[in-house]
């Protein structure tokens, strides 16, 4: 240790939002992913869905990040919910951490957000959505079709005429480009 280091500010070993204080609920499937996030946000609850990390395997591709004290409050809101998690992992290993699902590119004038495997991209200027591509579920093309062309503002939301698992990623895209374009 040199004889400045003293003086530096030490780090905080813990923050609010490090791995020891996260967890994720695993689902076997992605409908139930999509009722325990509603769930437990209305509930207030500050959670994100995610990608699984590869280590753990499981018949859905999304989980949910939660603080791990509220352990035991979340999971009885979930079991009166009649959605209850096949697992419960902390998030004590970097190999465990969740994956974003977000993806973000900018084309100088566009704007792209993925999530999960749907695109959705909008003019940046004008904030109209230029297009939706991605993923192999039937209701892709309905959707696209319900929002090119339309502002952010106009458009329907996706989880509102959609009802797959492509309906939901496109959702959260949307989410995540509305708060890319407040920023």
């Amino acid at each position: 240790m040199s004889f400045f280091e003293f003086l530096k500010p030490k780090k905080d070993k813990k923050s609010p939002e490090s791995d020891q204080d996260r967890g994720i609920l695993v689902f076997e499937h992605t409908s139930e992913v999509i009722r325990a996030e509603s769930v437990l946000k209305e509930s207030g609850w500050e959670i994100r869905v995610m990608g699984p990390p590869p280590e753990i395997q499981s018949g859905c591709d999304l989980v949910i990040e939660f603080p791990l004290i509220e352990e035991l409050k979340i999971i009885r809101i979930l079991k009166e919910a009649g959605v209850v998690p096949r697992e419960i992992v902390p998030v004590n290993s970097p190999l465990l951490k969740p994956v974003n699902l977000f993806h973000i590119k900018d084309f100088g004038r566009h704007l792209m957000v993925r999530a999960a495997n749907m695109k959705l991209t909008i003019d940046k200027d004008t904030k109209i959505i230029v297009n939706i591509s991605g993923g192999g579920c039937p209701d892709v093309p309905y959707l696209a079709r319900e929002m090119v062309g339309r502002s952010l503002e106009d458009a329907p939301r996706p989880r509102e005429i959609g009802h797959t698992l492509c309906g939901y990623a496109l959702e959260l895209a949307f989410e995540e480009i509305n708060r890319q374009c407040l920023q």
